[in-house]
């Protein structure tokens, strides 16, 4: 049986238009593997602690040596890095908030990208060890993808290439504060979605 990991971080909940993109892929992908299973993951309704010294601390603490605090800190990507080991594909929907990702995701992606167990580094340059294939639902007030601003979906692409995931295709809707050119670049996202699924 197929699982699709989704990860969604926008705090606007079902109003959310990366989220509605999210939906109409695994309403489509559940159609093709009626067997399939999704597993989701919010990390705006549950969110992660961020990154404190005491979190560098812990994942820098040989496993033997580690305190019961600290133990429970490295648990907390332990968890999320075997969710997303389980998976056969990988869907993540982000809005921009003020140029960039959520800070919730941003948090997410610190605690799954661990050095030996998501990447590695070689003498050639980092290692992905997370061979899946990714989606990416992506929507922002004005139209600034691929422009020098937009530092929301390359960072999305770039981390998760990093970690070795092979982003398929990118399903953006620009605009969704300018009424119809905003209407109209969601429907286009929707559109390309059916024909890519």
């Amino acid at each position: 049986m197929p699982t699709l990991l989704r990860i969604d971080s926008s705090a606007s909940g079902d109003n959310s238009k990366s989220r509605q993109l999210a939906n109409e892929f695994v309403e489509k992908w559940l159609a093709k593997n009626p067997e399939g299973k999704v597993v989701s993951r919010d990390v705006t309704a549950n969110p992660l602690p961020h990154f404190t010294g005491e979190t560098l601390g812990a994942l820098f603490t040989p496993e033997a040596d580690r305190t019961p605090e600290q133990k429970a800190i490295v648990a907390i990507g332990d968890e999320l890095i075997e969710e997303l080991e389980a998976a056969d594909i990988v869907i993540v929907s982000a809005p921009m908030y003020n140029f960039g990702i959520p800070s919730t995701l941003k948090a997410y992606f610190d605690y799954i990208a661990r050095a030996g167990r998501t990447f590695k580094y070689t003498e050639t340059g980092p290692v992905g060890l997370v061979n899946k294939d990714a989606y990416v639902f992506a929507a922002s007030g004005s139209f600034l993808a691929d422009t020098p601003a937009d530092h929301q979906v390359p960072h999305i692409q770039t981390f998760l290439g990093f970690i070795g995931l092979n982003v398929k295709n990118t399903f953006v809707a620009g605009g969704q504060a300018l009424g119809e050119p905003g209407e109209e670049a969601f429907s286009k996202a929707k559109a390309h979605i059916a024909e890519a699924v």
